[in-house]
């Protein structure tokens, strides 16, 4: 699942790094604009992906403490 998650963050990022260098939605481009149900699914699952990836920071917190 970390995994996953991870490799869908990397595809958030890049997405957005396409909007902001270029003003390209990659995602938008690929599934039919922003609006597109299947753009609008991909974008939750990015942004759930990226929120899994933030509870790294915590897992690594405690794994550090544990020891």
């Amino acid at each position: 699942m970390d995994t996953i998650a991870l490799i869908l963050s990397v595809v958030g990022c890049l997405n957005w790094g396409l909007i902001g260098l270029f003003q390209f939605d990659l995602v938008a481009w690929l599934f039919g604009g922003q609006g597109a149900l299947f753009s609008r699914l991909v974008y939750t699952i990015v942004g759930l992906a990226g929120i899994w990836c933030a509870t790294f920071l915590f897992r690594r917190h405690a794994m550090v403490e544990g020891e």
